[in-house]
């Protein structure tokens, strides 16, 4: 038993049998009814949880200057008492906090210094499900930004794509202090500005259509529906005017989005991901994120508060999810499923209309064997080795395509390069963990400021005697390999020259794609292929003819690792009349 579920069934215990019990703050109790399992969570606001309890461990220790202070944690929840509803059948009653809201406020205002007792957390990125309450907090948050946070000359921004979506919130805020006798006598109500009456500053709409948008200086920031910003243009120019206050802070809100792919939103997203996994520390960003997890089952209802906290947790609310879903999946209109998936289980899709995979991608972690197992089944095979050499400043790769005859599959791996100085670059650009990878072992980071093309052919060496792989072709693109193809023919290898036109790479990557929605292919897991292989959309002409591509030609979200596999796919038809040694041993199970 973990040391937060004992402490909770104590703290249980205690109370059952009449002793005193000093009282919880409302954040730790909420995170030990998560992380014990009381309260239905996913993975990702289990670790959120478990986050905040780890960091009350080490509170105020040399290496973690932080603390929590209830003070100003209460304090936030002391100030939505003044608050009220400006819309629906609660229009005009004060806000009564939910357990989840409680946990998010205390935790993102009730962290400070130790020594200076100004507020941890500089960011918040918080997901989940439409009509969960998002607007009614951030107004709140927005108005406590002008008031309750004693800030002289607050500017707060109220901040979306367009000027329309921005000015949701600042309309909802402006109703909201209206409506409040407490906070509207605090303030200089406005259509179109709100300032404090004796500090000052101004709460506003920001959008790219806001003029002068030059000398900022805001102490608060409300990024709302980042998922609908096709770039990153006003996350930018906050995140760039950001510095000159002692604690400003940008709350970042938003639901998943239909296109994941090249999404700013996304790439926060992940990036996210890994910050409440342990990848990547940043003990300035607070992240909430509510979502169903990659085994739930879409249709049970038991799960939708994973999502949904507010509407799945009354009786009302989950018979209009559940009505919600009867309509969506009824219909069987994709596009009606895919937005239920996306805005009522908040879960991110890539199927835009040049995705390569698609739907499809939900079914490759089900095709995934471990490395071992991998290794195990490929053993003494034959392959074809694809190469696809990038810029060599960027990620490069190279795949492996083996064919599995006594059940008709193919195995494919890929292996990443990338130059040791670029890495740090690439990981701010690009939002996944290249260094981890690496560490993984599927990555190889080489010497200098450009990738070493020859740590590709040292690689293929490697992997023949290790793993007891037996190269037959090596495909490339010709693309910057001429000297490479030269030195491994120079070292025995058969190489063939793979021209990268729609009629050399239409077949092999639609047979692809159709072995991976038939459960034809096995791989290794390798989490660089997969995000590559996610990355991947397709250029066609008019007789349907598909080749692979990035969105954009300066997109950071690769695909060199699927190219590579894609490059070897081309040469199938001549690894499968080869043969192999198992049709002969005949040990291959699976």
């Amino acid at each position: 038993m973990g040391r937060w579920a004992a402490l909770g069934l104590i703290i249980l215990g205690m109370g059952l049998m009449g002793m005193a019990v000093n009282p919880v703050h409302p954040s730790m109790q909420y995170a030990l009814e998560v992380v014990n399992g009381q309260r239905v969570a996913g993975e990702a606001e289990r670790l959120a949880c478990q986050r905040h309890l780890d960091d009350l461990q080490k509170q105020g220790s040399k290496s973690f200057p932080w603390v929590f202070d209830e003070d100003k944690a209460n304090r936030i929840y002391a100030w939505f008492k003044y608050c009220h509803h400006v819309e629906g059948p609660l229009a005009g009653m004060p806000i009564i906090l939910e357990p989840f809201q409680k946990f998010d406020l205390g935790v993102i205002f009730g962290w400070v210094h130790k020594g200076t007792g100004m507020r941890r957390f500089e960011k918040a990125f918080t997901q989940m499900a439409r009509k969960n309450g998002k607007s009614t907090l951030m107004s709140g948050i927005a108005l406590y930004l002008m008031a309750g946070d004693l800030e002289e000359e607050p500017q707060v921004y109220c901040a979306a794509v367009d000027k329309q979506q921005a000015r949701i919130i600042y309309r909802a805020a402006k109703a909201m202090g209206q409506k409040s006798p407490d906070i509207r006598k605090r303030l200089k109500i406005r259509d179109y500005e709100i300032g404090h009456i004796s500090r000052g500053g101004q709460l506003r709409a920001l959008s790219k259509d806001t003029k002068n948008k030059d000398g900022l200086n805001p102490s608060g920031a409300i990024l709302d529906e980042y998922h609908a910003h096709p770039t990153s243009e006003i996350y930018d120019l906050l995140s760039s005017a950001w510095g000159q206050r002692s604690q400003a802070i940008m709350l970042i809100i938003t639901t998943a989005g239909l296109e994941a792919e090249n999404n700013p939103c996304h790439r926060e997203y992940l990036y996210c991901k890994q910050i409440l996994k342990g990848v990547i520390k940043n003990e300035r960003y607070f992240v909430m994120i509510r979502e169903l997890d990659a085994e739930d089952d879409e249709h049970d209802p038991k799960v939708w508060i994973k999502a949904n906290p507010l509407r799945a947790g009354t009786a009302e609310g989950l018979a209009r999810l559940k009505a919600q879903h009867e309509e969506a999946f009824g219909s069987k209109d994709p596009a009606k499923i895919r937005t239920f998936r996306v805005k009522i289980l908040n879960i991110w899709t890539t199927a835009t209309a040049n995705s390569f995979m698609g739907e499809y991608m939900s079914e490759w972690d089900k095709l995934a064997v471990t490395p071992e197992e991998f290794h195990r089944l490929t053993n003494g095979l034959k392959c074809i080795v694809g190469i696809d050499l990038s810029k060599k400043i960027d990620l490069t790769g190279d795949g492996f395509v083996f064919w599995l005859p006594k059940v008709e599959k193919v195995a494919v791996t890929a292996h990443g390069f990338m130059p040791a100085e670029a890495i740090g670059r690439h990981e701010r650009t690009d939002r996944v963990p290249y260094r981890d990878w690496a560490a993984g072992g599927w990555i190889t980071i080489t010497e200098g400021d450009v990738t070493d093309y020859d740590a590709i052919l040292t690689h293929s060496h490697d992997v023949e005697l290790e793993r007891g792989w037996n190269i037959h072709e090596i495909a490339f693109d010709p693309y910057n390999a001429t000297h490479l193809a030269n030195q491994m023919q120079a070292d025995g290898y058969t190489t063939v020259e793979i021209r990268q036109g729609v009629r050399t790479l239409s077949e092999p990557t639609k047979l692809f794609r159709e072995m991976v929605a038939t459960g034809k292919v096995i791989h290794d897991g390798s989490p660089v292929l997969k995000w590559c292989l996610a990355n991947a959309v397709q250029e066609q002409d008019s007789n349907e003819n598909i080749k692979l591509s990035k969105k954009n030609v300066s997109d950071t979200q690769r695909i060199d690792l699927i190219a590579a596999v894609i490059n070897a796919m081309v040469r199938l038809p001549a690894l499968k009349d080869t043969g192999s040694v198992y049709e002969d041993r005949g040990v291959l199970s699976l």
